[in-house]
């Protein structure tokens, strides 16, 4: 019997929305060449790697291109399935050891509650080239691990804007986040991930992302819980929470697809 693969779609509870995790648990940890070709041939976002250790789980992401240090989104979509498939009781946390250090997840009337390091993000001048990338009005730019995240005057904007793709390889960041605040009452605020360097041309969700857009808001608008929603295609909503050097993430989450590896 080959290796059992979930695809999970994190950050809705809608099936195709959200943003679409592969998730592999594993006995033993792979080679990095093997998980690389793995996580191109599922051509997602991020395709999550786990494996039991004595207090939770090691925890790896690959896009199609690279290993990252962060991804909320596949974690989220590790989390539920170690819950749904029976490797944790529904009471349990979840403990994943990452790139990034501990990472621990629960489930909360329906969600799925993170717990991840802050990305406190420091103001920086506007770059010509970003202005071309863009092609956008812009409020203002700070720079982050997630990469920039820049401020526009309105969700039609962040709506409406379609980056240089080719311009934006070649700018010293690995992503680019686009962010108002949100129309209406339902939501604080809302966003869009761009991230051509890693082999993301747009995440339709990221988790990873909201670790820095939370204190960004939090020193905007003087609160620090919110409601954000990613205006992808897709879409999706998270809970964000700023609790001094981390950030609460909550999210949802639903399988769409389980699949049988056949090849070694």
């Amino acid at each position: 019997m080959g290796l059992t693969i979930f695809q999970v779609d994190a950050f809705t509870s809608t099936p195709f929305a959200g943003n679409p995790a592969a998730v592999c648990v594993l006995d033993t940890l792979p080679e990095d060449g093997w998980m690389q070709k793995l996580a191109r041939e599922m051509n997602l976002s991020e395709t999550a790697f786990l494996v039991r250790q004595e207090d939770g789980f090691n925890l790896r992401w690959f896009t199609p291109k690279v290993e990252v240090n962060l991804c909320g989104h596949a974690t989220l979509a590790s989390a539920h399935i170690l819950w749904t498939e029976g490797h944790l009781a529904p009471d349990q946390e979840a403990r994943f050891h990452t790139r990034s250090g501990l990472l621990t997840a629960k489930q909360e009337d329906g969600w799925i509650i993170m717990n991840f390091p802050v990305d406190n993000a420091r103001d920086i001048k506007i770059r010509p080239e970003l202005i071309k990338a863009l092609n956008a009005p812009i409020c203002e730019v700070y720079e982050g691990t997630v990469g920039y995240i820049v401020e526009v005057n309105s969700e039609e904007v962040v709506r409406a804007v379609q980056p240089n793709v080719e311009i934006l390889k070649t700018l010293p960041a690995k992503g680019l986040v686009v962010t108002s605040p949100a129309n209406g009452t339902e939501y604080d605020f809302v966003s869009r991930f761009f991230a051509p360097a890693l082999g993301i041309i747009e995440d339709p969700v990221t988790g990873a992302a909201h670790c820095a857009l939370g204190p960004f808001w939090r020193d905007r608008l003087n609160k620090s819980e919110f409601l954000a929603y990613q205006a992808s295609a897709r879409g999706g909503v998270l809970k964000v929470r700023c609790e001094g050097d981390r950030v609460v993430l909550g999210g949802q989450a639903i399988t769409v697809m389980k699949a049988e590896l056949l090849t070694p």
